[in-house]
């Protein structure tokens, strides 16, 4: 089976911070959300992997997943010129799926699902189609399956007003080659973008086999800030370990899991985990964390930073207050100003300067 991984779009509700960079390369926990993706659908069996990419970052996905490649793995590279919908990647991606069966996934949501034991009930049973679910609270903003008791998909409602049901489609799916002939036979949304749902709703009305399987775990769609934070503290909490390979002073406190990278230096601070502090970082006089991500090569000083997400090669000193729920970009700089307050929020983009007041 191959798996078709959609890393294209063009982020626009994480802006200004996409503006630098992919959506999917955004870190949680230190490690881009593409590369969680990737992982699980390794452990799932997947060693054929069709990347759709946009012209916009497709080179920035290529670098980052060269870094994740592993040797008995195969990258293909499709270019999406343009966000015309989840169907549209499909099927410019016939070519590389050929009549093979599938799972494709959304590269900006993370999920702990265990996709080889969804996937071998996919090839033992025989369906035409499969879609992960999740129970939301708040189904209008989602697309919504409604079942039969057996589980079969019955139909497929995008956001509607009035939901039939609580059971949202988390950005996994399943297909055989039947996909393709219900694609060409949808038209545009009026978003002016083939559907995904419009095609698995084809495949319902042609009385095909389409399976549905409820997700119990977490699933986290990053695509705004709030979001993104939120995966991170459920990243942190679910992986982070206590592991110090960097320099910590006497008189520095590490309490819970704290992850220090080599080459990082602590001194004279209190890091409340869980916290993870990359390569290179020097964090002096600070108070960090708990459910804080500091990438490589940054500099905290004097400063106190909590449930925040920050980007590789950060200063940040002498900042009056604290700093919480923030999401920093790439080379961010936050110094002091004269006057103070008790607390500040943050989405920059790369190489944003603040003088804090």
């Amino acid at each position: 089976m191959k798996a078709l991984i959609l890393a294209g779009g063009k982020g626009t509700r994480l802006r200004p911070l996409t503006y630098a960079m992919a959506k999917q390369l955004v870190p949680v926990a230190n490690k881009p959300i593409l590369h969680y993706a990737m992982d699980g659908l390794y452990q799932g069996g997947i060693r054929d992997f069709g990347i759709i990419i946009s012209p916009e970052t497709g080179e920035a996905i290529k670098q980052s997943l060269q870094g994740w490649k592993k040797d008995d793995v195969r990258l293909t590279f499709i270019l999406q010129d343009e966000p015309a919908g989840l169907a549209h990647a499909v099927k410019i991606a016939k070519p590389y799926l050929e009549d093979e069966d599938f799972i494709m996934y959304l590269g900006d949501n993370l999920i702990n699902a265990d996709l080889g034991s969804h996937i071998a009930e996919f090839k033992a049973k025989g369906f035409d189609a499969s879609i992960l679910l999740k129970q939301v609270p708040n189904p209008s903003s989602f697309g919504v399956a409604e079942l039969d008791e057996t589980g079969q998909v019955m139909r497929l409602v995008e956001k509607p007003k009035d939901p039939k049901s609580d059971l949202a489609l988390v950005g996994v799916y399943l297909f055989t080659h039947r996909i393709f002939d219900a694609i060409d036979r949808i038209k545009p949304s009026w978003r002016g973008e083939l559907e995904i749902t419009d095609a698995i709703q084809r495949l319902i009305e042609d009385s095909s086999v389409v399976h549905s399987r409820v997700h119990t775990g977490w699933w986290l769609d990053t695509g705004k800030k709030d979001d993104l934070l939120a995966a991170n503290t459920i990243v942190l909490g679910d992986y982070m370990n206590y592991e110090v390979a960097g320099e910590v002073d006497a008189a520095s406190s590490l309490q819970g899991d704290v992850h220090v990278e080599a080459g990082a230096v602590v001194r004279n601070s209190r890091i409340q985990g869980p916290v993870m502090i990359g390569k290179g970082c020097l964090i002096e006089n600070a108070v960090i964390g708990p459910y804080t991500s500091i990438g490589d090569g940054c500099a905290l000083k004097e400063c106190s930073v909590e449930n925040s997400v920050i980007l590789e090669g950060c200063h940040i000193e002498a900042v009056p207050g604290r700093i919480e729920e923030s999401l920093l970009g790439k080379g961010c700089r936050i110094i002091k100003s004269p006057v103070s307050q008790e607390s500040h929020k943050f989405l920059l983009a790369d190489h944003s300067e603040i003088q804090v007041i």
